[in-house]
């Protein structure tokens, strides 16, 4: 099979399109045809080898965490899940990846992949849905007529966010870039502010918030900002820079590092076939391109949520 492979950490040179031995299913594994991947900001760090020591890769490593597909094989154990059916699953972070014609995935990650649209584009939900999920009910416990203000949702964790937020029943304010504003209010989201063209501490000053997801990287002053904006016993949850251990006032703070929890991805997908969630998936490309899409998101010139197709 084809796969992208590196046998080094390095930077995205070391991304090399190359023959690779099929995967075999294990005990307690399925193996997937792969019918899209999706990029993830972490997948640069963990191949420059700044995450060696949470991540450990064995070499030559195939990346990409996230992945819709087709079941070819299953392995001793499994029973639930038979060769045909459609799947998603966040994978493993460490683990053989989906940057490939097959992977093999642990039975236990995987969905049932959604039934309306196209499968290849489900792969741009399981790691940034989760993600989503888990930020804003887990670690914030977000729950009806509360508020809530998520800076930086026109990236995929936040338009699931905002998507998921407005559903709970929360009263949703948003930040986002002018080429994301029209696309986040379209989820419902009650007011959106460019993050661009107004302090926030200023075009929020009116209020505080039950909770305040940050989901953009900022200096330490600007997170300070955030926490101030949060109500007296709310939390700040952010899963870029982390808060203060004691922000005082009763205010939570948590930095989030999501996990595979395939109960909640099969609750996401459920919302997704009920037209409940929708899946925005910015471009697709060629899984060939991928040193490419590494480079492009380095730089800051990366539309959006990628999906790579084998």
């Amino acid at each position: 099979m084809k796969a992208v492979r590196y046998h080094s950490y390095g930077d995205s040179r070391v991304l090399v399109h190359e023959d690779a031995e099929r995967p075999v299913a294990g005990p307690g594994q399925v193996v997937v045809k792969v019918a899209g991947t999706s990029f993830n900001p972490v997948d640069l760090a963990i191949r420059a080898g700044h995450l060696a020591q949470v991540f450990p890769v064995d070499f030559p490593h195939i990346p990409n965490f996230d992945v819709a597909g087709v079941v070819t094989e299953a392995g001793e154990g499994v029973t639930r899940w038979r060769p045909g059916d459609a799947v998603v699953a966040f994978l493993p972070m460490a683990a053989p990846g989906a940057a490939a014609e097959y992977v093999a995935a642990p039975a236990d990650a995987l969905a049932a992949a959604p039934r309306t649209g196209d499968l290849a584009d489900a792969a741009a939900l399981p790691a940034t849905g989760l993600t989503a999920w888990q930020s804003l009910f887990e670690h914030g416990g977000l729950t009806a007529g509360q508020s809530v203000l998520i800076h930086g949702a026109g990236g995929a964790v936040g338009g699931y966010a905002v998507q998921l937020a407005k559903r709970a029943g929360a009263v949703v304010t948003a930040t986002a870039g002018p080429r994301s504003i029209e696309r986040v209010r379209s989820y419902g989201a009650d007011r959106v502010l460019d993050r661009t063209a107004v302090a926030l501490p200023e075009a929020a000053a009116e209020q505080r918030f039950d909770v305040v997801l940050n989901l953009a990287p900022t200096s330490p002053e600007e997170t300070a900002r955030l926490v101030d904006l949060v109500a007296d016993g709310g939390a700040f949850v952010s899963t870029t820079t982390p808060g203060p251990e004691d922000a005082g006032r009763g205010v939570r703070t948590v930095r989030v590092f999501a996990r595979s929890d395939a109960a909640q991805l099969a609750e996401l997908v459920a919302r997704v076939d009920a037209g409940e969630l929708r899946i925005h998936v910015a471009g697709r490309r060629p899984l060939a391109d991928l040193a490419a899409v590494h480079d492009e998101a380095a730089s800051g010139r990366l539309a959006g949520k990628t999906v790579l197709v084998p």
